[in-house]
């Protein structure tokens, strides 16, 4: 049984193909207003699994990004426990899920997830190692603890299923590596040959942007200094030390150029930034209160136009919506008390479309690239471009021009390495977070009206996830 999508679009190339997708029934769909693409990577998630699983578990976590358009997540260590590699004690808070499910760390516990619950999850997820130890800024982690997670590392006692979630970056995400464990920090990026993930902003006090707004609300502000001090500390740690650096959720015009220099420079760094500092500056906490804050805060308006800037002109290597779910009890508490983050994977590439292709900055194309191409690359994962895969694996359809190709994905010669997904670029649709995947509400976007839709997600060559035909 399959799927079969008539006339869809090749996303970088613009041909139109019949694609053929094995699927649990048949189905046939006139695709020609559809776009294939490789499937979009999200380097920066937080699914709660372990600990705070009444906002986000796998389950519900990977049934959103799969939603989104999704293939694969990188997974945030701040889980509880963290996840450092060391073994859990029973009274940790958290601890007993991991214990129970009859595992002692928390990336062992990740590892084995799906045969622990029983559960077949629709995205490939890889994780991402704390820095320091609980996360707590004090110790730097021991490589021990999880160097024979890194991929081929197999020789280190860990079997293959394991190795299908492997250990790809380091970080301390929620807060910045304190600077008494910096080098060791770095020295441990180097040995193992990854990557540090670095939330480059570090501040005890403030809840929001610093400026007019903050004045307004009379809640402490968050200056932007806080964000370039630490870009330009890891900055100079990645001069001397030749570690890749990744910048997280870069929000500041002063941070950008400082990124833009030193990438001039070759040095290797790199950056992401979130749907929400593209289309959001810190006036929107007057319309969507605490649904509007995150860490960092959203900025100015010259901040937000200086962020599409830095998308258009190539300094932002990728989008990561940094997925962060929380209860709406949670989020109600006010400024000072409500956590920082929203959850962005199901209405990200929306979001995006309008603001940077609707609004002129960037191509379709250019978007699919910043939203898979480029994520994939940082993660290390080999993206199969979809024109290649077709002119390796495509026959001339029976009855058809001699133009017009077929890509059957139950005939590939590696089918486990196809993951794409397929869009509808010019679908208007409205964001409406009741019917979300996620377990979490906690988004500003919610009656946006926004173009451009995931319509399913293909992982390994077979349908995970469908709204083709489908009221979703």
């Amino acid at each position: 049984m399959a799927l079969i999508l008539h006339d869809i679009k090749v996303w970088n190339t613009g041909e139109v193909i019949d694609l053929i997708v094995p699927s649990d029934t048949d189905e046939t769909v006139d695709a020609s207003a559809m776009t294939i693409a490789p499937g979009f990577e999200d380097p920066h998630v937080h699914f709660r699994d372990p600990g705070q699983t009444y906002k986000e578990s796998m389950i519900s976590g990977c049934a959103a990004a799969a939603s989104g358009g999704y293939t694969n997540v990188l997974i945030m260590p701040n889980t509880v426990p963290a996840m450092d590699g060391v073994k859990v004690e029973a009274g940790q808070p958290g601890a007993s899920e991991v214990l129970d499910a009859g595992y002692d760390t928390v990336i062992d516990y990740l590892q084995h997830y799906e045969a622990a619950h029983g559960v077949k999850l629709p995205v490939r997820y890889d994780l991402c190692v704390c820095a320091s130890k609980g996360r707590a800024g004090r110790e730097a982690t021991e490589p021990a603890d999880w160097i024979g997670y890194l991929p081929g590392h197999g020789d280190a006692g860990k079997d293959a299923y394991q190795l299908a979630h492997p250990v790809t970056a380091i970080s301390d995400d929620g807060s910045a590596v304190t600077p008494g464990i910096l080098d060791q920090v770095f020295a441990n990026v180097k040995e193992s040959g990854l990557y540090l993930i670095e939330h480059c902003e570090h501040h005890d006090t403030g809840a929001v942007n610093e400026g007019p707004v903050s004045r307004r609300l009379g809640v402490p502000g968050i200056p932007e200094d806080t964000e370039l001090k630490i870009v330009e500390r890891d900055i100079e740690m990645a001069r001397t030390t030749g570690v890749h650096v990744h910048f997280q959720h870069v929000s500041t015009a002063i941070s950008f150029e400082t990124i833009r220099r030193a990438k001039a420079e070759g040095l290797p760094i790199t950056c992401e930034t979130a749907p929400h500092y593209i289309a959001l500056c810190d006036e929107a906490l007057l319309e969507y209160g605490t649904l509007a804050k995150m860490n960092p805060p959203l900025r100015s308006e010259a901040d937000r136009r200086a962020t599409i800037t830095a998308v258009a002109d190539g300094t932002v290597d990728l989008l990561a919506t940094d997925h962060a779910p929380h209860t709406m009890e949670e989020k109600g508490l006010g400024f000072l008390d409500a956590p920082n983050g929203i959850i962005g994977l199901e209405c990200a590439y929306g979001v995006c479309h309008k603001v940077l292709v609707d609004g002129g900055h960037i191509s379709d194309e250019r978007l699919i690239e910043l939203m898979s191409t480029g994520p994939a690359e940082l993660m290390g994962h080999d993206k199969t471009d979809a024109a290649a895969l077709l002119d390796e694996n495509a026959d001339a359809v029976p009855g058809d021009s001699d133009t017009k190709r077929v890509l059957d994905l139950g005939k590939v010669t590696h089918p486990e390495n196809v993951d794409l997904v397929v869009l509808d670029t010019a679908e208007e649709w409205t964001v409406d977070p009741e019917r979300f995947h996620s377990s979490a509400r906690n988004t500003p976007f919610g009656g946006w009206q926004v173009t451009g839709r995931p319509l399913a997600t293909i992982i390994g060559s077979k349908l995970a996830f469908s709204r083709i035909n489908k009221e979703d």
